[in-house]
């Protein structure tokens, strides 16, 4: 009997312009993975990991979304250009007046991402997907 690993939102894609790294990664295992790109990487191990408030068994998402508006960290992951992909609930008005609650994918950047409080984000029904980070922001790193 073969034994599956549910892994979604575990993967690592990179296109001409940016590189896409799902968020259930834990750091440890982002060091690990040779598929995810050696910069981000480097930056994991010298600057993210460094910091004393991320373990290397936090995910990337609850890194992210317990993240501080004032943490060194923002300016590396500005730096980056990283952009944030999330779902979000948002309420559409019919013509009726009736509002219909669904999420929506949106992308923002990490400034936007650590303005809400936790709180918030959980009160929006916030869930991170992935992150991406633009290849000439990194090769300049």
């Amino acid at each position: 009997m073969q034994k599956t690993v549910y892994e979604n939102y575990k993967y690592s894609l990179q296109d001409t312009a940016k590189v896409y790294i799902g968020a259930k990664y834990t750091f440890a295992e982002l060091l690990e993975q040779d598929d995810v790109a050696f910069k981000f990487r480097l930056i994991v191990e010298r600057y993210i990991l460094a910091e004393k408030e991320v373990d290397p068994e936090d995910t990337l998402e609850t890194h992210l979304y317990y993240l501080k508006p004032d943490s060194f960290l923002v300016k590396i992951y500005d730096r980056i250009k990283a952009r944030v992909k999330i779902n979000i609930i948002e309420e559409k008005k019919g013509i009726f007046g009736r509002g219909k609650k669904r999420y929506v994918t949106k992308e923002l950047n990490i400034r936007e991402l650590t303005a809400m409080t936790p709180e918030e984000k959980e009160a929006k029904g916030v869930v991170i997907q992935e992150i991406s980070m633009s290849k000439l922001a990194l090769a300049g790193f």
